[in-house]
């Protein structure tokens, strides 16, 4: 069995709906699943998709506390932010007793928290797309982060922590102003990671074609779904 960050990999056996598709081969790509705004619950659905793509970076690890009547008690708390450089995003924030388990479980949250980001042009519909689309903002705390897109070859222009996460969502070119205490890094990754989501969220007159509707994975599989909860 493989070993990785997450230890030694066993035999995954999926525990709803979603995984069982996922891991028979009846769901194709990830995109099937944001398509119908499914909620991911096993982070194995994300690495079969996006596996060995996947980067996955340590973005700060901090120490919090709690008072009890003996004195203090320390956790450590982790930010875990994970993307393949191509359009997906997550980030996952556990806090546990020891720091290698902390890291462990922000990974596994940060893979089940994977989110589209989609991508656009700043002027000209020349090439791929390099940037955002539209100006988004995000925020969390004080803290509030305003991402806007930029010409090809500016690079991102961003403070470190933010550079990782948006260099991780594929973007090439990005301006960003943000206000608030951005020196409490969880928070200020926090709003980036929700301008991000919101990506998909703007209605651009280039997607007001006709939708045509498709039937949910659960609804489309339901025999073969029903089929394979009698053999358990």
């Amino acid at each position: 069995a493989a070993c990785d960050r997450l230890g030694c990999a066993q035999e995954w056996v999926p525990c709803t709906k979603l995984g069982r598709l996922v891991k028979d081969g009846k769901i194709k790509s990830i995109e099937q699943i944001y398509l119908f705004s499914l909620t991911i619950k096993e982070y194995q659905i994300v690495d079969i998709f996006l596996g060995t793509k996947l980067k996955d970076e340590v973005m700060k690890i901090m120490p919090v506390q709690k008072q009890t009547s003996a004195g203090q008690r320390t956790r450590f708390k982790a930010f875990v932010a994970v993307g393949d450089g191509d359009g997906h995003v997550g980030l996952g924030v556990k806090a546990s007793k020891e720091v290698a388990t902390a890291i462990r479980g922000a990974l596994i949250n940060a893979k089940t928290q994977v989110i589209p980001v989609r991508r656009g042009y700043w002027g000209n519909k020349i090439g791929q797309p390099h940037t955002i689309p539209t100006k988004l903002t995000g925020k969390c705390g004080s803290v509030r982060v305003r991402l806007i897109p930029a010409p090809r070859g500016t690079g991102i222009v961003a403070a470190p922590g933010s550079k990782k996460m948006l260099t991780m969502a594929g973007l090439q070119d990005c301006y960003t102003s943000s206000t608030g205490h951005t020196k409490t890094l969880g928070n200020f990754i926090k709003a980036v990671f929700d301008a991000l989501s919101k990506s998909y969220s703007f209605l651009s007159p280039e997607l007001w074609k006709e939708t045509r509707f498709t039937k949910p994975p659960a609804q489309e599989f339901t025999d073969y779904i029903a089929k394979t909860n009698k053999k358990i």
